[in-house]
């Protein structure tokens, strides 16, 4: 296996950059995952609504596919019913 090693110092420059810029996405993706987990707690905790359906729920709001995900359930219910019953 070979490496290739940037030499030059402006080279080497633009790759930490690129690290510093990755790192830092990075962090802000654990930070809206932590929002996200807060936020289910909250929901459950307030509403008693399991944090499986809430994060379903929100899929479902952000992607707005609520015909495509009812289309889905029947599809599966129908497949279901004539393989393993």
């Amino acid at each position: 296996m070979s490496v290739t090693i940037p030499s030059s110092p402006e080279d080497k420059k633009k790759i930490r950059q690129a690290l510093q810029e990755i790192s830092d996405s990075l962090t802000r993706m654990e930070a809206e995952r932590d929002l996200i987990k807060d936020i289910l707690q909250t929901v459950e905790d307030n509403y008693k609504i399991k944090k499986k359906y809430t994060r379903r729920l929100a899929k479902v709001y952000h992607k707005q596919n609520f015909t495509q995900v009812q289309q889905d359930q029947q599809d599966l219910e129908t497949l279901y019913e004539s393989v393993a019953k």
